[in-house]
């Protein structure tokens, strides 16, 4: 049995990614933006082991979801599936003057990278849409950049292989990998999204738990349960630095090796 912790479990694709763990009588713990999600979300997944909670968009709350998790013991997975969608239309500051999409997207699953104790296994969520994503990492925070909600999203998914590939780079001892679901009919893809939902949840737990060869894998990049070459510019060493740098710069916290 293993046991995992997922952000962003309250709903869509992490709530199924957790309902589908227990089914497969793993532990898991629960993340929510606040208690009463919290609540909601531990009635929605009965057999979930808690629920810890906290504003991604907040550092000091991300702060304290990592120190939650922590107390709770050693993880054998981390999935990072946290996330704001491309539809906004303009740029919302969060209480530490960052933008949401940039706290939640990019910044939060750094945080809890850096924070939380190693676990065996780090799953990051992100999109086909990383492909359209601004390589020179300038202007992260969109102070200088007319808002273009579409584009800082793709920019965010970016990051998050970014960050997937310097992590299993930096911690030899930890498979990391990032993902992409598709477009799916969740809250974020909309009723339309014509991809197929079981699929995207599926990938995020066998990457978590699968004794398998294909998943026991780092470095890797993965859509329904197989190989997916991404944006080749995530694999440049100095790319995934630059990232590593920005993000300790907004946080304050280190990613140590």
């Amino acid at each position: 049995m293993a046991r995992v912790f997922i952000t962003g479990s309250s709903d869509g694709l992490g709530r199924m990614a957790a309902q589908l763990l227990i089914e497969q009588k793993h532990s898991v713990v629960l993340h929510a933006r606040n208690k009463t999600r919290g609540q909601e979300a531990l009635s929605a997944v009965p057999g979930a082991e808690s629920a810890v909670f906290g504003d991604l968009r907040s550092i000091s709350q991300t702060r304290s979801v990592a120190e939650q998790v922590n107390k709770l013991g050693a993880f054998d997975a981390v999935i990072h599936n946290a996330g704001i969608g491309y539809r906004e239309s303009k740029r919302r500051a969060t209480e530490d003057g960052l933008p949401e999409m940039f706290a939640v997207n990019t910044l939060a699953p750094y945080i809890l990278t850096a924070l939380i104790e190693k676990p065996k296994r780090l799953i990051y969520v992100s999109s086909g849409m990383h492909q359209s994503g601004d390589t020179s990492l300038k202007d992260l925070t969109w102070e200088h950049r007319p808002w273009k909600g579409e584009q800082a999203y793709c920019d965010s998914k970016l990051h998050d292989v970014l960050l997937a590939f310097a992590v299993a780079r930096r911690w030899p001892g930890v498979f990391s990998n990032a993902l992409e679901p598709g477009w799916v009919p969740t809250k974020m893809g909309g009723p339309r999204a014509p991809d197929d939902l079981d699929a995207g949840r599926r990938t995020q737990v066998w990457l978590a738990v699968s004794d398998e060869p294909a998943a026991a894998v780092t470095s890797e990049y993965f859509y329904h349960l197989k190989l997916r070459e991404p944006l080749s510019a995530t694999r440049d060493v100095e790319l995934q630095e630059k990232l590593l740098e920005s993000c300790k710069h907004f946080s304050g916290f280190d990613l140590l090796e």
